[in-house]
């Protein structure tokens, strides 16, 4: 099952080489990370999204509140929480397709951040779900290239990832 882990870490040199490494040395995968100073400039938080069974994540969770950097964290699955994903997506045009696809980008509430004689660059933002479903109804051909920040997620109401 996928998990995000968020963790609030000492904004420090080899903070984030400790928390790769760690996930590296027991053959676990990232499958995406995202790392930013918070409100407070001596801590950061990292957003980082892997997979496995309750057992493996209560493993890393464990391993992870055992760095000497980490100051906290919590799995974002286990509380109510608000998910979100940015993708940019470059897309070939022609005179016939910029409506359809200016039509499709307005469907998924997009953006779009540059337009040239030959191509459109698409900004969307939701779930994972949403941005595959993006991909999904474009013609694979008319795709040159896809950036995503994988997902990043805060839990809802008063609560927080605070000190």
């Amino acid at each position: 099952m996928r998990h995000i882990i968020s963790i609030l870490i000492e904004n420090e040199a080899g903070a984030l080489s400790r928390v790769a490494g760690l996930f590296s040395a027991r053959g676990y995968n990232i499958e995406s990370l995202a790392v930013a100073a918070t409100e407070d400039p001596s801590l950061s938080r990292i957003t980082l999204v892997t997979r496995g069974s309750e057992d493996v994540i209560e493993q890393i969770t464990k391993q992870l509140n055992k760095l000497i950097d980490v100051v906290k964290l919590t799995d974002l699955l286990e509380v109510n929480h608000i998910e979100r994903e940015l993708m940019m997506v470059k897309i070939k045009t022609t005179a016939q397709t910029r409506a359809e696809i200016r039509s499709l980008a307005e469907i998924f509430r997009g953006k779009i951040l540059d337009v040239t004689e030959k191509s459109y660059v698409i900004e969307i933002t939701g779930t994972s779900e949403k941005l595959d479903r993006f991909i999904a109804a474009v013609e694979p051909d008319t795709i040159i290239e896809v950036v995503r920040s994988g997902p990043t997620g805060i839990s809802r109401g008063e609560q927080g990832l605070r000190l």
